[in-house]
């Protein structure tokens, strides 16, 4: 019956008159440089804008003006196809199909569930593949065509930073413990003396392990001794300024003290701490001798080498910044005896860092092969580094690249607008 339908319908086409032609189901409607963009994508644009609002419940201009926004984008979007085209730049299917994934996840769905939603929402999956391949390339063809137009100074991360910080001890607050040694209102040097002397002892028990909430109560002469010195959760702009100048970059469980006032010497302890970033990282300082394998000396060779080397620094006959300054190819750590210096061992190629990983303090390694060669390293030492300030020059830096890159994205696409061939197309019906 479809084809006899189909069959039947055909044949009325033919046998209509010149004059009562089949309507055009697309046309082009508007020449952009080198593209079109056809009537049915303006209609598509305006639709899903319409449906996106009306879910929203937002308010939408006329129909002309709606009209006239989307054929303005389709224009944008078309010159920069156009222009990833001529970069080369393409999104293959694997690379489509994780972004679809990653958009389920961010959901809290499925890829499944996600287009049985497309498919609720009146769109094809094909049609909705085909727009995020699009969104990727305009995102490539923005990102490298703005990314070299913004610059940041390093002043410019340092007065984030500094606001960053600032905006951040506002939010600083201390769990404090508090004992108070006291010296009369008007002290003698000799009672000053000995108050101090006092507040070094107390120091010395709290070293040792001496609890703090008990040596508060048996020592303190602050106002909340009996509760152990617990001052309690303080704001960091609202405890006394002697106490927050002597806070600042502390950490959890550090004794801070003996300061002095006019009370007498006060000791704190950060009994915890909330509404700061603090960040760390293990850090290592190692040392290395990497033999570069070669067309006249192979791996086995290279290996052979550094074995030799090994068993000589295990007998004390070699110095190892000796072997590293004669024959370690890394012309960066040689002419320092191998040593790289103080770093986050997830910097290095993956074998050399979990070779470093097994090692004890000044322990040498056997010979290991990495993507440079054969090397044998030394574990000079270990340390929890304080990286609060890199975390914080990253964040204001990737604040500052992504405002100036907005800024860049929309003068860049002003320009390439200005300087386009755009023709629209009068519409039969006028409308």
């Amino acid at each position: 019956m479809k084809v006899l339908a189909v069959a039947l319908f055909i044949g009325s086409l033919v046998s209509m008159p010149a004059k009562a032609a089949p309507e055009m189901l697309d046309s082009v409607s508007v020449i952009v440089d080198q593209g079109v963009i056809l009537e049915s994508q303006i209609k598509d644009l305006v639709a899903t804008v319409k449906r996106n609002a009306m879910l929203k419940e937002q308010a939408l201009p006329s129909d002309k003006a709606l009209r006239t926004q989307a054929i303005e984008k389709l224009i944008v979007d078309s010159l920069q196809v156009q222009m990833a085209e001529r970069m080369g730049i393409q999104v293959s299917d694997p690379q489509l199909e994780q972004t679809i994934a990653n958009i389920a996840q961010g959901q809290k769905m499925t890829t499944a569930q996600l287009r049985e939603q497309i498919a609720k929402e009146g769109t094809t999956y094909t049609k909705y593949r085909e727009e995020i391949r699009k969104e990727l390339m305009l995102g490539e063809v923005r990102r490298a065509n703005v990314r070299r137009r913004v610059y940041i100074t390093e002043q410019e991360i340092n007065n984030l930073v500094k606001l960053i910080e600032e905006q951040g001890n506002q939010q600083a607050e201390f769990h404090l413990g508090h004992i108070l040694i006291e010296f009369p209102s008007e002290p003698t040097d000799e009672d000053i003396a000995q108050a101090k002397t006092r507040a070094a002892k107390v120091i010395e028990l709290l070293n040792k392990g001496s609890d703090f909430t008990k040596v508060a109560t048996a020592s303190s002469g602050g106002p909340k001794a009996l509760e152990g010195g617990d001052l309690g959760w303080m704001n960091i702009n609202s405890m006394p300024t002697l106490f927050a100048e002597a806070v600042q970059n502390k950490t959890k469980d550090e004794l801070v003290g003996p300061i002095r006032s006019g009370a007498g010497f006060h000791i704190l302890k950060i009994k915890d701490l909330r509404g700061i970033e603090k960040v760390e990282v293990s850090e290592v300082n190692a040392r290395h001798i990497l033999i570069t394998p070669s067309i006249i000396l192979s791996d086995e060779k290279a290996e052979k080498m550094l074995k030799e080397f090994r068993e000589q620094l295990i007998a004390g006959e070699a110095d190892f910044a000796d072997l590293a300054k004669e024959h370690s190819a890394d012309p960066g750590t040689a002419l320092k005896g191998g040593e790289l210096g103080w770093a986050d061992p997830s910097i290095y190629d993956a074998t050399f860092r979990d070779t470093l990983g097994t090692l004890e303090i000044d322990e040498i390694s056997k010979p290991v092969k990495s993507q440079f060669g054969w090397h044998i390293m030394q574990l000079l030492d270990k340390r929890i580094g304080d990286a609060t300030l890199k975390r914080k020059q990253d964040k204001a830096h990737n604040l500052l690249f992504q405002r100036k890159f907005a800024e860049e994205s929309d003068t860049w696409i002003r320009e390439i607008r200005a300087s386009a061939y755009v023709e629209l197309i009068a519409r039969k019906d006028n409308k």
